[in-house]
């Protein structure tokens, strides 16, 4: 049997589990809702998947992703996750799995797999930005990932974009507060309050989501058309100021909101190479990514045979 590795991506709503091989093979893999029952509900939901994915092989390591940070002593805090403030997961998962384990924020997580198997393949200097509920940036420079004097790099949805200001800017940062998911929704509330809603104003509230959003603007209504133009001029800049400030060799846009790309990665691009540096802008590719949430796994699956030494 081939040495294998069990790699989680938890997230602050679904969890996905894998077992891979060192090539980066699936062999088996299963997604589920986070159990959000206490604050071990999740521990021990990883602890079970690992055994269902496991099968007949034995697990030589294991990585896992989370929603939030690792600090320098390996607690994890996850906002999304009642009572993360301080976890223990490695050890305790450790303890358990009696096998070494990593875990690594999912933004970290994804530009390690994009860097192994996805768009940044054979790269030393590549950047994932992760559009969806949130906006942030995994980055490796020089074949290492940043993680900043308090393990904050990458929190691109704080980006200043714009001299826009108010509650949302406050709350969520320049970028986030305008070019995300939950965005996206609150600018077609305010273009219905304002009176040009277009199809939108006749939608109920609850089904106001970035979903009907991107299927509105396919069908030409120019309000919702206009919303993600926005977005993308604002993503744009951010991938302009990510350029510019760590000359990658690749950007790889990732995320939720990819599934709308077609609606807004034209603008991004071209606002993107107009406004970044111009020698960088020659030489570095921008990309939408091929491996979408599986970039977290291989990334958790990639450290995980590094730590056991399978790589």
């Amino acid at each position: 049997m081939p040495p294998t590795v069990f790699a989680a991506d938890l997230g602050g709503t679904k969890i996905a589990a894998a077992l891979l091989t060192h090539e980066g093979k699936f062999l088996a893999r299963e997604t589920e809702v986070v159990d959000l029952s206490s604050t071990l509900a999740p521990v021990e939901q990883i602890l079970r998947l690992a055994r269902e994915v496991a099968g007949k092989f034995k697990i030589r390591a294991a990585g896992i992703a989370v929603p939030g940070l690792v600090r320098r002593n390996r607690t994890v805090w996850a906002p999304n996750l009642p009572g993360w403030e301080k976890v223990p997961l490695e050890q305790l998962l450790r303890k358990r799995l009696q096998v070494t384990v990593q875990v690594e924020s999912d933004r970290n997580a994804a530009v390690l797999g994009e860097a192994w198997r996805g768009g940044g393949r054979g790269k030393t200097d590549v950047i994932v930005l992760l559009v969806g509920t949130g906006i942030g940036a995994g980055i490796l420079s020089g074949g290492e990932v940043l993680r900043g004097a308090h393990e904050l790099s990458g929190c691109a949805g704080w980006m200043a974009v714009s001299e826009a200001d108010g509650d949302d800017v406050r709350r969520h940062g320049g970028l986030e507060a305008f070019a995300c998911g939950p965005a996206l929704v609150r600018a077609a509330v305010n273009s219905i309050e304002a009176g040009f809603g277009g199809k939108m104003a006749g939608l109920p509230a609850s089904k106001l989501t970035a979903e009907n959003i991107a299927r509105m603007a396919r069908e030409h209504d120019p309000f919702a058309r206009q919303i993600f133009q926005r977005a993308g001029k604002l993503l744009g800049l951010a991938v302009a100021n990510l350029i510019s400030l760590f000359d990658p060799q690749v950007v790889i846009v990732s995320g939720g909101m990819s599934a709308a790309a077609d609606l807004f990665y034209d603008t991004l691009k071209e606002t993107a190479l107009a406004r970044c540096q111009p020698l960088a802008a020659k030489q570095v590719q921008i990309k939408l990514s091929r491996l979408g949430n599986d970039a977290n796994l291989l990334g958790m699956g990639y450290l995980a045979l590094g730590r056991a030494g399978l790589l």
